[in-house]
């Protein structure tokens, strides 16, 4: 079954968005690469009045909890993927997709699923097996705090 489309989503919310490399391909292969990914995010939250709860930067994927307009989430995840892109490229001299699909989109539906979905987010390292605590990932940030409860 695919995913819904964008427009079944309320029109404001809370949601949990992520992207994942082409291939399942690194998207991040040194330090400099993750502070570029996050100055474009810093530029996207800002254009698009984004308000971030979590997020989360793997080797090949990263994780957003963000509350704000569907279609401003749209607009700012295409540029964001797109401007990281074309840098990753240029700096790798590279060419093609760097990410493997659209990004996907969850609807956060109250306070309780928010802070399980937080917590989702902030673990997948651990889960991953590349630190043991959450709050050892250099790359996740949370609102509420850099160790799950």
């Amino acid at each position: 079954m695919g995913r819904l489309p964008r427009r079944t989503f309320p029109a404001s919310g809370i949601f949990q968005v992520t992207t994942r490399g082409v291939e399942r391909r690194d998207v991040y292969l040194d330090r400099d690469d993750r502070l570029a990914f996050l100055i474009q995010l810093r530029y996207a939250v800002e254009q698009n009045d984004w308000d971030v709860y979590a997020l989360c930067l793997m080797t090949n994927h990263y994780h957003l909890v963000v509350e704000g307009m569907r279609d401003l989430i749209s607009r700012g995840m295409h540029r964001l993927n797109g401007v990281y892109a074309e840098r990753f490229n240029a700096k790798y001299d590279r060419s093609g997709h760097l990410w493997g699909d659209r990004f996907a989109l969850w609807q956060v539906r109250d306070d309780d699923h928010l802070q399980a979905t937080c917590r989702y987010v902030l673990l997948n390292p651990v889960r991953a097996g590349l630190c043991e605590r959450a709050a050892d990932w250099e790359w996740t940030w949370s609102r509420f705090g850099p160790e799950p409860d």
